[in-house]
């Protein structure tokens, strides 16, 4: 008896003991997590205090502008704009070039077509002059039955019938060819006017140049490093808008099916949130600051997974050492691009003329470019597609509130 009750003490101070190392266990695992919880809470405040800081220093360095500074980033600006439109130009040129050669080409061939009718209309028309018009009694007269009067009968009409048709198409050609022409002269018009615009504005562009290295020499040498820096930002914004704009003609055929069969629509709910977790940082579309940012700041750990807003076509990626840093712009079928910039270099995971889904990965968030700490720059514009530093004193800006489509 004494045995079994020894055994059975045993027994359950062995749970009890069990229970305790299992409370001790668990309650180890839960201070795990919440020490990794604090970790990364720290580590994400330090990243708001880095952004906050670097946000405070740009203030500062707006605030002690000289006049001769911002005059200077005024003529950029001025300059930026002169450059945006003759690249405008430029590429209105050399679709019009290939227009006209094509419109050459095809008038060409259409010309050589309408001189091989017109030699087998003049030929059928000597043949009828010749044999003179066959009246119906002819016909009955010369058949040796009725079988063969009907036979001969039906040739006859089928023969005015092509004659009638071959006279139609060789009206018709002729006409094509005249309007090709007319196209083709107004093409040549367009072309000259564009050419002059283009003479027009690369002088004005000369005197705006000419005009900022008289400004420049004033600066300090820490303001020429401004400068210096806002000429690069626009140097790249500038080769980004073009590379995206050849893009759209390139992948022509993947955007036509896209506006075919994807969400058209502009209303809210469009976008989902290109990451899933940090904040929306201060520097927002809108920022406190009142310098106006034009996008939004998503403030996350480098390595966070960057998803595609929606569906779309990837129009432009990169990983440059300013600017927007490594990039990837995807354009909508509301006629919405997408920019999600600063990743990770080298993460990313799609390449241009791919079609994506909402929510897919595109790349890494990072550190990269222009930029003052880790943190996902997201961007919409709507077309044209426009945007320079300067953009929005001149006019340059299609910037859109994202908050507007999320």
């Amino acid at each position: 008896m004494k045995k079994t009750l020894a055994k059975v003490l045993g027994i359950l101070i062995a749970i009890v003991l069990l229970m305790q190392n299992t409370n001790v266990l668990a309650l180890t695992e839960k201070e795990k997590l919440e020490n990794e919880k604090e970790q990364l809470e720290n580590e994400q405040s330090k990243i708001n205090d880095e952004i906050e800081e670097a946000m405070k220093k740009q203030e500062e360095l707006e605030a002690q502008k000289s006049e001769t500074m911002k005059q200077v980033e005024s003529l950029i600006g001025q300059i930026s704009q002169a450059e945006t439109e003759i690249d405008t130009l430029e590429s209105k040129v050399n679709d019009l070039q290939a227009q006209i050669k094509s419109k050459e080409r095809d008038i060409e061939q259409k010309e050589i077509e309408y001189n091989e009718q017109m030699e087998l209309l003049d030929a059928r028309i000597i043949a009828m002059y010749k044999t003179g018009n066959t009246s119906y009694l002819e016909v009955l007269l010369t058949s040796s039955s009725i079988t063969d009067f009907l036979s001969k009968y039906y040739y006859a009409s089928e023969l005015v019938e092509y004659d009638k048709q071959l006279i139609e198409e060789t009206k018709q050609q002729k006409n094509e060819i005249e309007n090709e022409k007319q196209e083709l002269e107004a093409s040549k018009q367009e072309l000259d006017t564009a050419l002059a615009q283009a003479e027009q504005k690369n002088l004005e562009l000369q005197t705006l140049k000419s005009n900022k290295e008289k400004e420049a020499a004033k600066l300090s040498e820490e303001e020429k490093e401004l400068q210096q820096e806002i000429e690069e930002l626009e140097s790249a914004n500038r080769k980004i808008s073009n590379e995206i704009r050849e893009a759209e003609k390139k992948y022509q055929d993947a955007l036509d099916d896209l506006e075919q069969n994807g969400d058209t629509s502009m209303g809210s709910g469009y976008f989902i949130r290109p990451v899933s977790s940090g904040y929306v940082s201060a520097n927002g579309y809108y920022p406190s600051s009142g310098k106006f940012h034009g996008a939004i700041d998503y403030a996350v750990s480098p390595g966070t997974v960057v998803k595609a807003a929606a569906d779309g076509v990837v129009m432009s990626t990169a990983n440059l050492s300013t600017s927007y840093g490594t990039y990837v712009v995807i354009r909508h079928a509301n006629g919405l691009q997408s920019y999600y910039a600063h990743g990770t270099r080298g993460s990313i995971v799609v390449k241009p003329g791919q079609t994506v889904k909402k929510g897919e990965k595109i790349m890494l968030s990072g550190n990269t470019g222009n930029s003052n700490g880790p943190h996902l720059h997201f961007e919409v514009r709507k077309s044209p597609y426009n945007y320079s530093y300067s953009a929005k004193a001149y006019g340059q800006d299609s910037r859109v509130d994202p908050n507007k489509y999320m």
